[in-house]
């Protein structure tokens, strides 16, 4: 399977409310360019427009084979299935162990100073999409880039980790104000997500491992699709939980609408994409995660769509992946489209 193509641009288009004018408009990394095509004499063109966005599609993005959630067939899904939602997935930043060549698995440990630098550039890149829920693993790498990568986004809500673990757990971390909540992003852990437990290889340097065993039995460990490390899990063992989980307690968030970020691993998160991309074994093994590079799915009509990887905004930057994320971005520039299309219409129908 081909790595994750970055999204050059997205692409819409105006339309003045109330007519059949259309007006292309080409959403850039550096801002926009409009190629406007005025087909209207100055009489037939109407003296006050409402612009708004009425199309958004990615250009130059990596579009899978999109994948139908099973249908219950009953009225209330097809309802639900109407709903467009973003999914965002990242693989957490370099963690100590990484940067020591150690195998992690379910180890517990931090990020480094690189890792937090790419956990920061992560939320750049989807600072702009909208976010509702948060699911991470029970790791605190994973937490961490969740956390850093949520605190770049535009809306500057605060996230906030549910703790479900008992009834006094919740009782103590209940929030009373309605207005807070409403700034607030739900922030949902999850052991499911967590990284493949590499059993008795956790901690023990890749190379030096490699050198003990042989580097065809350690690759064959950490490659193979079904054999696991001594006592430990293989990747099979580890899609069965993860993508369990996705498909119980996430994609019924999304089915309601919710734009969704996950943040885990590289193994949680290639089985999931496994799910998502319907790759089989042999493609799944093959398939490489960077750290802190965000994966952009759109969920529509019960579909899977992938859409590569976002590029970071520019100063004038727009992202456009949804039509609802179109017309709230484009809020910000009314202004300014206002003042173009009164300077730019009537000298062009001169």
């Amino acid at each position: 399977m081909a790595s994750a193509a970055t999204c050059l641009h997205a692409t819409s288009s105006i339309q003045a409310q109330g007519s059949k004018h259309v007006f292309p408009l080409q959403m850039v990394s550096k801002g926009f360019s409009l190629d406007m095509q005025l087909r209207a004499k100055r009489k037939n063109f109407p003296a006050s427009l409402k612009l708004h966005a009425v199309h958004a599609s990615s250009s130059h993005s990596s579009i899978a084979d999109p994948i139908e959630v099973p249908s219950n067939n009953n009225s209330g899904d097809s309802e639900k299935k109407s709903t467009e939602a973003s999914l965002i997935l990242i693989r957490h930043g370099e963690s100590l162990w990484n940067e020591k060549n150690l195998f992690t698995g379910c180890v517990d440990v931090p990020l480094t100073k690189k890792g937090v630098e790419e956990a920061i550039q992560a939320g750049k890149r989807i600072s702009n999409i909208p976010i509702d829920m948060i699911y991470t693993s029970s790791l605190i790498r994973a937490q961490m880039t969740a956390m850093l990568a949520i605190s770049e986004h535009r809306r500057k809500k605060v996230p906030i980790i549910i703790h479900n673990e008992n009834e006094q757990a919740q009782k103590w971390s209940q929030i009373y104000s309605e207005e807070t909540k409403k700034q607030s992003i739900p922030v949902i852990t999850a052991w499911q997500l967590n990284e493949r437990m590499y059993g008795e290889l956790q901690g023990l340097n890749k190379q030096e491992t490699a050198e003990l065993f042989g580097k065809e039995k350690v690759h064959e460990w950490r490659r193979s699709y079904d054999v696991p490390p001594p006592n430990g899990e293989s990747l099979e063992m580890c899609a069965e939980r993860a993508v369990a989980y996705f498909r119980d307690q996430i994609v019924p968030q999304l089915l309601a609408g919710k734009n969704v970020m996950i943040a885990a691993h590289g193994n949680s998160l290639r089985s999931i994409i496994m799910y998502l991309d319907k790759l089989t074994s042999q493609e799944v093994i093959d398939l490489e995660l960077s750290t802190g590079i965000p994966m952009l799915y759109i969920f529509k009509n019960g579909m899977f769509v992938r859409r590569g990887s976002p590029i970071p905004p520019s100063e004038a930057g727009v992202y456009a992946y949804t039509r609802a994320a179109a017309t709230q971005h484009l809020d910000g520039f009314s202004l300014k489209l206002r003042k173009l299309h009164h300077n730019c219409i009537f000298q062009c129908l001169d």
